[in-house]
């Protein structure tokens, strides 16, 4: 999948748990509905290029920092098994 269309998807899922006022409960929410709805090929996709870029951004590209932080506290519920 595009790089920049998984990039797009992840930031609206943290467009909406950013709104949320206890943090926690947002990054779980996020790791939640990517494990959930998104099948394990996306999610692979989307690991792959954190791993390339751990600050969560590459030109253009840009992660927002909630997603990036639910991806590194809930990484291992996100890898597919």
């Amino acid at each position: 999948m595009d790089p920049a269309n998984l990039i797009r998807m992840a930031n609206r899922i943290g467009d909406f748990f950013e709104l949320m006022s206890d943090r926690e409960e947002a990054l779980e929410g996020v790791a939640n509905h990517l494990h959930k709805f998104w099948e394990p090929r996306l999610r692979n996709a989307l690991l792959a290029w954190v791993d390339a870029h751990p600050a969560g951004y590459a030109g253009e590209l840009e992660l927002k920092p909630i997603v990036l932080q639910a991806i590194g506290v809930y990484r291992e519920r996100l890898t597919p098994a």
